[in-house]
């Protein structure tokens, strides 16, 4: 018996074994004798067993892959009992913590279906969530804190690739998301490597230019929005390769296009539309419309998933603030590509975004000394959540404004001022 699809021969193996290489050698750097921890859904083993080699081959001391499967996730919601959609797999998660604080990188390939849980019980799939969120608290803080070496690829799974491609056969479907993930990953060019040092040499350029202004908050304006976003007190701007507290430089998302940095918790005003729609744990959220007050979203709504939505956002305090803002130009090579993809990996880099929930402690001047007191002193967010959703588009303009009231272009249409 096999596990693969026959569409997976829809996926050109070359660069699948480009992609598995960049994974390692540009998203980990993976160091010799690290151990690594993959979790992917079981139609990608084809992915996870190049990136195995690759990681072998690099040095890995053990590699260790945990899989998920689409039939057996919805068979929780149709023959489960309701008492255990409460619960969650705290023992795994804090195995990972412990893998973490031990020193293992982190692969997670994404591709799945993002509509997978569109039919179940919102109220089933929002207390699982919530589970969910709590007991992998302890692996999440290992993650946005950076302290590990971390990377999320993806995979072309096939009943993504129906979503995101939906009028044609399967077959078909799939060879066009597996050709959109390896163009958005650099993996269709001859060297993907050296085309990834230089895209971080220009993210990196960006983000000196953003530092050097010392905004103290940034105020968007466009079509249902007119939103100011204050900037945390000694924010600092990120993008592309970053070095984690153990002094390994990774690049944590591939694809990326995205510079960015932390809000301050208590200095968000006004009201937001959403751009495109939040793929959300199976869930599809769209035409999200929330309004800011000190900070804390005081409305919510959407015209598709708005239950789950007010779930997640009452998952705990800081869920209602803000943990990130980026900004991405509406010309990046994935918004130019014209595909929604109904994943956030992807859809955040064709828009400016921001994030619900917990911050990145590294987003901070000196990010790495400071306690978890300090940085809420300045104003990061604490949360067992950490999600994206895109407000930037070719209406949206961005000025930066400065300690003083003055205001400097950012973007205007969507690109670079």
């Amino acid at each position: 018996m096999t596990f693969m699809p026959q569409s997976q021969n829809s996926v050109d193996p070359i660069k699948l074994e480009k992609l598995a290489e960049v994974a390692v050698r540009v998203g980990l750097q993976l160091q010799r004798g690290q151990d690594l921890v993959m979790t992917a859904p079981i139609v990608a083993m084809p992915l996870v067993r190049l990136i195995t080699n690759h990681a072998y081959m690099a040095g890995a001391g053990l590699v260790t892959t945990f899989y998920s499967d689409e039939e057996t996730t919805l068979a929780r919601y149709q023959y489960g009992s309701d008492e255990g959609f409460d619960r969650a797999s705290g023992w795994l998660y804090e195995g990972m913590a412990k893998a973490y604080q031990n020193g293992a990188a982190r692969v997670a390939i994404a591709g799945d279906n993002p509509m997978l849980l569109s039919e179940q019980d919102p109220g089933k799939v929002g207390r699982a969530n919530r589970a969910n969120s709590t007991a992998y608290k302890p692996a999440l803080e290992k993650i946005s804190n950076f302290d590990i070496n971390w990377n999320i690829v993806a995979y072309p799974n096939p009943s993504w690739a129906k979503v995101v491609f939906a009028d044609d056969p399967e077959p078909i479907a799939v060879a066009k998301l597996a050709k959109a993930i390896f163009a958005a990953s650099r993996v269709d060019l001859d060297d993907p490597v050296s085309a990834w040092r230089e895209h971080n040499t220009n993210l990196a350029a960006r983000s000196s230019w953003l530092n050097g202004q010392r905004f103290a908050a940034l105020h968007f304006k466009g079509p249902g929005t007119d939103l100011t976003v204050g900037l945390a007190d000694g924010h600092e701007w990120h993008g592309g390769a970053s070095v984690a507290k153990n002094g390994v430089t990774c690049n944590p998302n591939i694809p990326t296009e995205e510079v960015f940095t932390t809000p301050h918790a208590l200095r968000v005003e006004g009201h937001v539309s959403s751009t495109k729609p939040l793929s959300h744990q199976g869930t599809l959220i769209d035409n999200i419309q929330v309004r800011f007050e000190e900070g804390r979203i005081v409305e919510a709504k959407a015209s598709r998933g708005a239950e789950v939505l007010n779930k997640v956002l009452d998952t705990d305090d800081g869920a209602r603030r803000l943990g990130e803002v980026a900004l991405v130009p509406h010309s990046s090579p994935i918004s130019a590509s014209g595909i929604l993809f109904y994943n956030t990996l992807f859809d955040e880099n064709a828009s400016c975004h921001i994030a619900l929930g917990q911050c990145y402690s590294k987003c901070f001047l000196d990010g790495a000394k400071l306690s978890q007191d300090q940085i809420k002193a300045q104003g990061g967010n604490s949360s067992l959540i950490h999600i994206d959703w895109m407000i930037g588009s070719d209406k949206v303009d961005i000025d930066g404004i400065k300690p003083d009231g003055s205001r400097v272009p950012v973007m205007r249409q969507g690109e670079w001022a």
